[in-house]
């Protein structure tokens, strides 16, 4: 005798307990021919009538009753396993690895990662910032976050927080004892705190105004490779930077540093989280994921 599968089994007690094939059909997402035909085969395979079939009613026999009977509790401490199972399988646990720029790992220390941890206890977060951009899949890492322009194009990719605004600071100590700043152009006549690419090239600091733009390779005696550090030598006075605002709003905001050239500003797509298309998402990513959109809501 062939044994029954689940599904049979499911489709017996459900029946068992409607006493309708068009009803228990309808629960079980089965035309009431399937469900008829899958009755009438474990019928023929157990050798025993189960139900007693009227144009207007179902019934079930004696053995048909005494099978439900027996049926039901198992297949109700089978639902229970299983879903102690797939439970545990969901729990908030887990170690999330990510590579970030030191940009996006500062904002998510600031605004995304306290209240995760108070949330997630047990999700262990892993950042490494990485100047250079990686192989998430190749280095074991869950995700990336980088720029959105960064992003490599055949990834995931979820943007964050919205655009990113690029400024030109210096401190007020620098300024007054250095030529004005009105021009693009006059960062020639500076000494400016030059930044560094992963690749080893120095980065041609970027402007626009209206329909006038320009990339300008700047004059400086200190070269940096990490936007905190650019920041801090500009407080310092060592010259003018130029770096994502969010390293410069607290110091702007305190005095420390006086943006120049703020009608040239320019701005990129902003951070994404990005992973291969083909990545089972973990629960933890899901849930950092979602934290990510609460915490960087889309700004104009």
């Amino acid at each position: 005798m062939r044994r029954p599968s689940w599904h049979e089994l499911q489709a017996i007690k459900t029946l068992g307990e409607q006493r309708s094939f068009r009803r228990a059909a309808e629960m079980l997402g089965l035309k009431r021919s399937s469900l008829s035909h899958l009755v009438k085969t474990l019928e023929q395979n157990l050798g025993v009538q189960l139900f007693q079939r009227t144009t207007r009613s179902v019934s079930l026999t004696d053995a048909g009753q005494q099978l439900i009977d027996r049926l039901a509790p198992l297949l109700n401490e089978m639902d229970e396993v299983l879903h102690d199972v797939s439970a545990r399988r969901q729990q908030h646990a887990g170690t999330l690895r990510i590579s970030a720029s030191d940009a996006a790992v500062s904002i998510l220390l600031e605004k995304v990662v306290p209240d995760f941890c108070r949330d997630y206890p047990n999700i262990q977060l892993d950042f490494a910032a990485q100047g250079a951009l990686v192989d998430i899949t190749a280095a074991s890492f869950d995700a990336g976050i980088r720029l959105m322009e960064d992003v490599p194009q055949d990834m995931v990719a979820i943007t964050l927080g919205g655009p990113l605004h690029f400024i030109t600071i210096a401190s007020p100590e620098y300024l007054a004892s250095h030529p004005p700043v009105q021009q693009p152009k006059d960062l020639l006549q500076q000494q400016c705190i030059r930044h560094r690419l992963p690749s080893g090239k120095r980065y041609r600091w970027e402007y626009a105004k209206a329909e006038d733009s320009c990339e300008i390779d700047v004059p400086g005696l200190v070269t940096l490779d990490n936007n905190a550090l650019m920041t801090s030598a500009a407080i310092s006075g060592l010259g003018i930077a130029y770096v994502p605002s969010l390293y410069a709003e607290a110091a702007l905001q305190s005095g420390q540093l006086v943006e120049l050239l703020a009608d040239w500003r320019v701005q990129s797509a902003g951070m994404a989280l990005w992973f291969p298309p083909n990545q089972h998402q973990s629960m933890a990513l899901r849930l950092f994921i979602d934290a990510l959109k609460n915490s960087l809501p889309r700004r104009s």
